[in-house]
């Protein structure tokens, strides 16, 4: 396994207590770096600290669809580790798996308000300190729904989209500053998020994508270490795939 030099770096990792985020926040640890993880989910947060048990290892209880504690929680954040690195949007839902036509309103606007809305307030807050420090790496998890539009999960495809270009712009905004903003659009892997689509789509989403697998967390926290270290000091507002062959561009 490659690692990264991120000694004294901080990174803030949302939805970090499992699945992809928790992956990551590894990784990252393991390479000398500190990371504080966002998750509304106290109990995973307590299992997650267990495991890792590292003193590099910290943890914030923030709803990331709140702006006000998003901006707090940065607030807070600075005072005690003073600059912030690397942050990481992870968090998200599928939401259900329904038509366009059927799909209820209140479902749609939590999919989209904690997919998007959620990684521009992140985006928002985090941007004015990286300039600050004239350092920074964004990394915002997408998806490959985001590309191509699952049937029967239009919120979750359509939110996706609006992280790709988040990013894209976002990217193009920072790009004559020392902060890389880039996402990366995976293929599903088998975590937690699994318990919210219906069999049917997930079969689904295994018949596209040519290596005949799902993703690995691993493999998504290989490719977000390099995004988020000192070596990517050139990509910027792009899309990285990691579909298993799925992505046709």
């Amino acid at each position: 396994m490659n690692k990264y030099n991120f000694e004294n770096r901080n990174a803030v990792i949302t939805g970090g207590a499992q699945g992809f985020g928790f992956a990551i926040a590894k990784r990252i640890i393991e390479s000398g770096g500190k990371v504080i993880i966002w998750d509304i989910d106290k109990s995973e947060i307590d299992k997650a600290q267990k495991e890792i048990n590292s003193k590099n290892f910290h943890s914030q209880e923030v709803d990331v669809t709140n702006f006000e504690n998003v901006e707090n929680s940065i607030k807070d954040l600075e005072s005690k580790f003073g600059n912030i690195d690397i942050f990481v949007n992870n968090a998200g839902m599928t939401g259900m798996n329904a038509k366009v036509w059927e799909y209820p309103l209140d479902d749609w606007k939590k999919v989209i308000e904690l997919n998007l809305n959620a990684t521009f307030y992140c985006c928002k807050v985090i941007v004015p300190h990286m300039i600050k420090n004239n350092y920074g790496r964004i990394i915002n998890i997408a998806s490959i729904a985001g590309k191509e539009g699952n049937p029967n999960a239009s919120a979750y495809s359509t939110s996706k989209a609006g992280v790709i270009g988040l990013t894209k712009s976002l990217g193009k905004e920072l790009a004559d500053k020392n902060i890389a903003v880039n996402c990366v659009t995976p293929a599903a892997a088998k975590t937690r998020i699994f318990d919210q689509m219906t069999e049917e789509h997930i079969n689904y989403m295994l018949s596209k994508i040519p290596r005949n697998r799902f993703a690995k967390v691993n493999e998504l926290s290989s490719l977000v270490c390099w995004l988020a270290s000192e070596e990517n000091s050139f990509s910027t507002a792009a899309v990285f795939d990691l579909s298993g062959g799925r992505a046709t561009y």
